[in-house]
Protein backbone atom coordinates (compact mmCIF):
# COMPACT_ATOMS: atom_id res chain seq x y z
CA UNK A 1 0.00 0.00 0.00
CA UNK A 2 1.40 3.16 -1.25
CA UNK A 3 1.52 6.57 0.68
CA UNK A 4 0.52 8.38 -2.52
CA UNK A 5 -0.07 7.17 -5.53
CA UNK A 6 0.08 9.10 -8.65
CA UNK A 7 -2.50 7.93 -11.57
CA UNK A 8 -1.15 10.13 -14.76
CA UNK A 9 1.94 10.89 -14.17
CA UNK A 10 2.60 13.52 -16.46
CA UNK A 11 2.95 17.18 -16.42
CA UNK A 12 1.25 17.72 -13.27
CA UNK A 13 1.21 14.40 -11.76
CA UNK A 14 4.89 13.82 -12.34
CA UNK A 15 5.83 16.95 -11.12
CA UNK A 16 3.83 16.86 -7.92
CA UNK A 17 5.40 13.21 -7.56
CA UNK A 18 8.64 13.93 -8.15
CA UNK A 19 8.95 16.34 -5.56
CA UNK A 20 6.96 14.34 -2.72
CA UNK A 21 9.48 11.36 -3.57
CA UNK A 22 11.98 13.52 -3.52
CA UNK A 23 10.88 14.56 0.50
CA UNK A 24 11.21 11.09 1.10
CA UNK A 25 7.49 9.66 0.53
CA UNK A 26 5.84 6.36 -0.46
CA UNK A 27 4.73 7.20 -3.58
CA UNK A 28 3.74 4.73 -6.47
CA UNK A 29 3.42 6.09 -9.93
CA UNK A 30 1.03 4.83 -12.55
CA UNK A 31 0.52 6.11 -15.89
CA UNK A 32 -0.12 4.50 -19.53
CA UNK A 33 2.57 4.75 -21.57
CA UNK A 34 5.49 2.12 -20.92
CA UNK A 35 8.37 4.48 -21.95
CA UNK A 36 7.59 6.72 -19.22
CA UNK A 37 7.15 3.93 -16.68
CA UNK A 38 9.95 2.38 -17.48
CA UNK A 39 11.95 5.29 -17.22
CA UNK A 40 10.47 6.38 -13.81
CA UNK A 41 11.41 2.69 -12.16
CA UNK A 42 14.90 3.26 -14.09
CA UNK A 43 15.16 6.26 -11.27
CA UNK A 44 15.41 8.70 -14.45
CA UNK A 45 12.24 10.73 -14.66
CA UNK A 46 13.87 14.50 -14.92
CA UNK A 47 12.38 17.56 -13.74
CA UNK A 48 13.59 20.59 -15.61
CA UNK A 49 13.19 24.54 -15.55
CA UNK A 50 13.74 27.24 -14.40
CA UNK A 51 13.02 26.56 -11.13
CA UNK A 52 14.62 23.24 -10.39
CA UNK A 53 16.78 20.88 -12.04
CA UNK A 54 16.73 17.17 -10.47
CA UNK A 55 16.24 13.48 -11.64
CA UNK A 56 14.43 10.60 -9.28
CA UNK A 57 12.20 8.03 -9.87
CA UNK A 58 10.84 5.05 -7.87
CA UNK A 59 7.80 2.20 -8.11
CA UNK A 60 5.95 3.08 -11.65
CA UNK A 61 3.04 0.56 -12.83
CA UNK A 62 1.00 0.57 -16.04
CA UNK A 63 -2.81 0.41 -14.84
CA UNK A 64 -3.06 -3.22 -16.20
CA UNK A 65 -0.60 -3.85 -13.51
CA UNK A 66 -2.15 -2.28 -10.15
CA UNK A 67 -2.89 -3.85 -7.18
CA UNK A 68 -4.06 -3.61 -3.57
CA UNK A 69 -5.79 -0.65 -2.09
CA UNK A 70 -4.20 2.54 -1.48
CA UNK A 71 -5.53 5.58 0.98
CA UNK A 72 -4.64 8.45 -1.24
CA UNK A 73 -4.95 8.58 -5.04
CA UNK A 74 -3.95 12.13 -7.10
CA UNK A 75 -5.88 11.87 -10.29
CA UNK A 76 -3.90 14.00 -12.86
CA UNK A 77 -5.26 12.58 -16.13
CA UNK A 78 -6.36 14.92 -18.65
CA UNK A 79 -10.10 15.67 -18.48
CA UNK A 80 -11.95 13.52 -21.25
CA UNK A 81 -9.61 10.50 -19.53
CA UNK A 82 -11.38 11.08 -16.28
CA UNK A 83 -14.22 8.73 -16.14
CA UNK A 84 -12.02 5.62 -17.90
CA UNK A 85 -9.34 6.73 -15.29
CA UNK A 86 -11.51 6.67 -11.92
CA UNK A 87 -13.65 3.28 -13.44
CA UNK A 88 -9.84 2.21 -13.61
CA UNK A 89 -8.37 3.08 -10.15
CA UNK A 90 -11.78 2.57 -8.20
CA UNK A 91 -11.00 -1.17 -7.43
CA UNK A 92 -7.64 0.03 -5.75
CA UNK A 93 -8.74 2.91 -3.71
CA UNK A 94 -9.13 2.17 -0.06
CA UNK A 95 -12.78 1.97 1.43
CA UNK A 96 -11.65 5.24 3.94
CA UNK A 97 -9.81 6.52 1.20
CA UNK A 98 -9.99 9.80 -1.04
CA UNK A 99 -9.26 10.37 -5.15
CA UNK A 100 -7.88 13.87 -5.61
CA UNK A 101 -8.57 15.45 -8.45
CA UNK A 102 -5.03 17.54 -9.54
CA UNK A 103 -6.64 18.07 -12.85
CA UNK A 104 -8.30 20.96 -15.42
CA UNK A 105 -12.21 20.78 -15.47
CA UNK A 106 -14.80 20.39 -13.05
CA UNK A 107 -13.92 16.57 -13.08
CA UNK A 108 -14.47 16.54 -9.13
CA UNK A 109 -18.22 16.08 -10.92
CA UNK A 110 -17.56 12.72 -12.93
CA UNK A 111 -15.09 11.47 -9.99
CA UNK A 112 -17.63 11.69 -7.48
CA UNK A 113 -20.27 9.73 -9.63
CA UNK A 114 -18.02 6.77 -9.75
CA UNK A 115 -16.14 6.76 -6.07
CA UNK A 116 -18.54 8.82 -3.86
CA UNK A 117 -18.81 12.44 -2.80
CA UNK A 118 -17.26 11.09 0.43
CA UNK A 119 -13.98 9.40 -1.42
CA UNK A 120 -13.36 12.82 -3.69
CA UNK A 121 -11.54 15.96 -3.08
CA UNK A 122 -11.26 18.75 -4.75
CA UNK A 123 -8.17 20.29 -5.88
CA UNK A 124 -7.20 23.41 -8.37
CA UNK A 125 -3.54 23.41 -9.94
CA UNK A 126 -2.13 26.36 -11.99
CA UNK A 127 1.18 26.16 -12.27
CA UNK A 128 3.36 25.36 -15.30
CA UNK A 129 4.32 21.90 -16.73
CA UNK A 130 4.41 20.39 -20.11
CA UNK A 131 5.58 16.43 -20.76
CA UNK A 132 8.27 16.69 -23.25
CA UNK A 133 9.24 13.14 -23.86
CA UNK A 134 8.77 9.76 -21.71
CA UNK A 135 10.79 10.22 -18.52
CA UNK A 136 11.37 14.57 -19.09
CA UNK A 137 8.79 16.79 -17.91
CA UNK A 138 9.53 20.80 -17.87
CA UNK A 139 8.31 22.61 -14.74
CA UNK A 140 8.05 26.13 -16.28
CA UNK A 141 6.51 28.11 -13.64
CA UNK A 142 5.05 28.36 -10.05
CA UNK A 143 1.27 28.72 -9.64
CA UNK A 144 -1.94 28.22 -7.91
CA UNK A 145 -2.08 25.34 -5.80
CA UNK A 146 -5.64 24.71 -3.79
CA UNK A 147 -7.37 21.82 -2.23
CA UNK A 148 -10.41 21.63 -0.68
CA UNK A 149 -13.45 19.40 0.73
CA UNK A 150 -16.12 19.47 -2.22
CA UNK A 151 -19.13 20.48 0.92
CA UNK A 152 -16.06 23.25 2.22
CA UNK A 153 -15.61 21.34 5.17
CA UNK A 154 -12.09 21.90 7.24
CA UNK A 155 -11.27 18.24 7.78
CA UNK A 156 -8.40 16.42 9.57
CA UNK A 157 -7.94 14.75 5.65
CA UNK A 158 -7.89 17.75 3.57
CA UNK A 159 -5.57 19.14 6.22
CA UNK A 160 -3.23 16.72 6.22
CA UNK A 161 -3.31 16.70 2.23
CA UNK A 162 -2.32 20.69 2.28
CA UNK A 163 0.52 19.87 4.26
CA UNK A 164 1.42 17.17 2.18
CA UNK A 165 1.18 19.41 -1.09
CA UNK A 166 3.26 22.44 0.85
CA UNK A 167 6.20 19.98 0.37
CA UNK A 168 5.44 20.96 -3.74
CA UNK A 169 4.37 24.37 -3.41
CA UNK A 170 4.82 25.87 0.22
CA UNK A 171 2.04 29.02 -0.61
CA UNK A 172 -0.73 25.70 -1.83
CA UNK A 173 -3.70 26.76 -0.39
CA UNK A 174 -6.54 25.29 1.72
CA UNK A 175 -9.93 26.67 0.61
CA UNK A 176 -13.43 26.17 1.61
CA UNK A 177 -14.83 27.48 -2.26
CA UNK A 178 -12.87 24.87 -3.82
CA UNK A 179 -15.70 25.24 -7.23
CA UNK A 180 -15.15 28.66 -6.77
CA UNK A 181 -11.14 28.29 -8.24
CA UNK A 182 -12.59 25.56 -10.74
CA UNK A 183 -14.84 27.67 -12.09
CA UNK A 184 -12.44 30.83 -11.99
CA UNK A 185 -9.98 28.60 -13.73
CA UNK A 186 -12.76 27.67 -16.04
CA UNK A 187 -13.00 31.46 -17.18
CA UNK A 188 -9.70 31.96 -17.12
CA UNK A 189 -8.94 28.45 -19.42
CA UNK A 190 -10.75 30.34 -22.12
CA UNK A 191 -8.23 32.68 -22.88
CA UNK A 192 -5.47 29.32 -22.60
CA UNK A 193 -7.92 27.93 -25.55
CA UNK A 194 -8.16 30.89 -27.65
CA UNK A 195 -4.61 31.22 -27.68
CA UNK A 196 -4.16 28.05 -29.21
CA UNK A 197 -6.40 28.88 -32.34
CA UNK A 198 -4.50 31.91 -32.79
CA UNK A 199 -1.16 29.91 -32.73
CA UNK A 200 0.34 32.33 -30.01
CA UNK A 201 2.58 32.22 -27.18
CA UNK A 202 0.05 32.97 -23.83
CA UNK A 203 1.84 35.91 -23.17
CA UNK A 204 1.92 37.56 -26.45
CA UNK A 205 -2.02 36.68 -27.23
CA UNK A 206 -2.94 38.44 -23.76
CA UNK A 207 -0.65 41.82 -24.75
CA UNK A 208 -2.99 41.84 -28.58
CA UNK A 209 -4.61 44.21 -28.38
CA UNK A 210 -6.41 42.89 -31.38
CA UNK A 211 -7.94 40.06 -29.73
CA UNK A 212 -9.11 41.34 -26.60
CA UNK A 213 -12.42 42.10 -27.17
CA UNK A 214 -12.82 38.03 -27.55
CA UNK A 215 -11.08 37.34 -24.89
CA UNK A 216 -12.94 39.37 -22.32
CA UNK A 217 -16.12 38.12 -24.39
CA UNK A 218 -15.67 34.26 -23.42
CA UNK A 219 -14.45 35.12 -19.72
CA UNK A 220 -17.36 37.17 -19.29
CA UNK A 221 -19.59 34.51 -21.19
CA UNK A 222 -18.47 31.77 -18.54
CA UNK A 223 -18.53 33.74 -15.28
CA UNK A 224 -22.32 34.51 -15.91
CA UNK A 225 -22.99 30.86 -15.87
CA UNK A 226 -20.68 30.71 -12.69
CA UNK A 227 -22.87 33.26 -11.23
CA UNK A 228 -26.18 31.64 -12.26
CA UNK A 229 -25.63 28.35 -10.64
CA UNK A 230 -24.63 30.58 -7.21
CA UNK A 231 -20.62 30.25 -7.33
CA UNK A 232 -18.39 33.08 -6.30
CA UNK A 233 -15.11 32.45 -8.69
CA UNK A 234 -12.10 33.17 -6.96
CA UNK A 235 -9.24 34.71 -8.38
CA UNK A 236 -5.53 33.50 -8.78
CA UNK A 237 -1.96 34.26 -10.49
CA UNK A 238 -3.11 38.15 -11.76
CA UNK A 239 -6.45 36.38 -12.50
CA UNK A 240 -9.18 39.34 -11.15
CA UNK A 241 -13.31 37.88 -11.89
CA UNK A 242 -15.06 40.06 -10.42
CA UNK A 243 -12.82 42.84 -12.52
CA UNK A 244 -14.54 40.97 -15.58
CA UNK A 245 -17.63 40.80 -14.13
CA UNK A 246 -17.60 44.42 -12.92
CA UNK A 247 -17.14 45.21 -16.59
CA UNK A 248 -14.57 48.11 -15.43
CA UNK A 249 -12.35 48.66 -18.21
CA UNK A 250 -9.71 49.68 -15.87
CA UNK A 251 -10.32 46.86 -13.85
CA UNK A 252 -10.21 44.52 -17.03
CA UNK A 253 -7.18 46.28 -18.01
CA UNK A 254 -5.35 45.54 -14.21
CA UNK A 255 -5.95 42.06 -14.54
CA UNK A 256 -4.64 41.10 -18.03
CA UNK A 257 -1.79 43.40 -17.56
CA UNK A 258 -0.90 40.99 -14.13
CA UNK A 259 -2.03 37.89 -16.51
CA UNK A 260 0.73 39.53 -18.93
CA UNK A 261 3.52 39.67 -16.26
CA UNK A 262 2.69 35.79 -14.61
CA UNK A 263 2.74 34.76 -17.81
CA UNK A 264 5.84 35.85 -19.39
CA UNK A 265 8.19 35.15 -16.66
CA UNK A 266 7.00 31.47 -17.13
CA UNK A 267 9.55 28.94 -19.33
CA UNK A 268 6.38 27.80 -20.41
CA UNK A 269 5.31 30.14 -23.55
CA UNK A 270 2.29 28.09 -25.09
CA UNK A 271 -0.83 26.38 -23.56
CA UNK A 272 -1.30 22.51 -23.09
CA UNK A 273 -4.05 22.79 -25.83
CA UNK A 274 -1.84 24.42 -28.29
CA UNK A 275 1.05 21.70 -27.54
CA UNK A 276 -1.68 18.75 -27.75
CA UNK A 277 -3.25 20.13 -31.74
CA UNK A 278 0.11 21.36 -32.66
CA UNK A 279 3.16 19.58 -31.87
CA UNK A 280 1.39 16.18 -30.21
CA UNK A 281 -1.21 15.62 -32.70
CA UNK A 282 -3.40 14.53 -30.51
CA UNK A 283 -7.24 14.93 -29.10
CA UNK A 284 -7.37 17.97 -26.59
CA UNK A 285 -9.52 17.71 -23.14
CA UNK A 286 -11.07 21.43 -24.30
CA UNK A 287 -14.85 19.95 -25.09
CA UNK A 288 -14.39 17.79 -21.44
CA UNK A 289 -13.41 20.96 -19.92
CA UNK A 290 -15.86 22.89 -20.72
CA UNK A 291 -18.98 20.64 -20.96
CA UNK A 292 -20.06 21.08 -17.53
CA UNK A 293 -20.29 25.02 -18.20
CA UNK A 294 -22.39 24.56 -21.67
CA UNK A 295 -24.48 21.94 -19.49
CA UNK A 296 -24.78 24.45 -16.04
CA UNK A 297 -25.77 27.19 -18.69
CA UNK A 298 -28.64 24.80 -19.69
CA UNK A 299 -29.83 24.38 -16.82
CA UNK A 300 -30.04 28.35 -15.86
CA UNK A 301 -31.66 28.76 -18.96
CA UNK A 302 -28.55 30.62 -20.56
CA UNK A 303 -26.66 29.94 -23.77
CA UNK A 304 -23.00 30.43 -24.42
CA UNK A 305 -22.44 31.07 -27.95
CA UNK A 306 -18.52 32.20 -27.62
CA UNK A 307 -17.47 28.83 -25.64
CA UNK A 308 -19.81 26.41 -28.12
CA UNK A 309 -17.96 27.83 -31.08
CA UNK A 310 -14.49 27.48 -29.56
CA UNK A 311 -15.53 23.90 -28.83
CA UNK A 312 -16.60 23.17 -32.25
CA UNK A 313 -13.21 24.80 -33.67
CA UNK A 314 -11.30 22.87 -31.61
CA UNK A 315 -12.96 19.75 -32.91
CA UNK A 316 -12.62 21.05 -36.31
CA UNK A 317 -8.71 21.35 -35.49
CA UNK A 318 -8.51 17.67 -33.93
CA UNK A 319 -10.20 16.33 -36.81
CA UNK A 320 -7.93 17.75 -39.54
CA UNK A 321 -10.55 19.92 -40.79
CA UNK A 322 -8.81 23.17 -40.13
CA UNK A 323 -5.80 24.95 -38.72
CA UNK A 324 -4.86 27.40 -36.32
CA UNK A 325 -3.82 30.67 -36.67
CA UNK A 326 -5.36 34.44 -36.91
CA UNK A 327 -7.97 33.40 -40.24
CA UNK A 328 -8.72 30.73 -37.36
CA UNK A 329 -9.35 33.20 -34.67
CA UNK A 330 -10.71 35.83 -37.10
CA UNK A 331 -13.86 34.18 -37.41
CA UNK A 332 -14.61 33.77 -33.45
CA UNK A 333 -13.60 37.74 -32.97
CA UNK A 334 -15.94 38.36 -35.92
CA UNK A 335 -18.89 36.23 -33.76
CA UNK A 336 -18.01 38.55 -30.74
CA UNK A 337 -18.16 41.51 -32.63
CA UNK A 338 -21.66 40.31 -33.96
CA UNK A 339 -22.65 39.79 -30.42
CA UNK A 340 -22.58 43.43 -29.34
Amino acid sequence: MAEVVIWGAGAIGGTIGAYLKRAGHDVLFVDVVKEHVDTIKADQLRIEGPLDNFTIGGPALLPEEMSGRHPLILLAVKAHHTEAATRALAPYLAPDGAVVSCQNGLNELVIAEIVGRERTIGAFVNFMADYMEPGRILYGGRGAVVVGELDGAWTPRIEALHALLRIFDPDAIQTDNIFGYLWGKAAYGTLLKTSALADEPIAGFIANPAWKATTVALIQEVLRVADAAGVTPLGFNGFDPAAFSSKDPAAIDASLQALFDYNSKAAKSHSGVWRDIVVRKRQTDVAAQLGPVQTTAREHGLTTPLVDRVIAMIGDVEAGRRSVGPALFAELRDATKDMQ
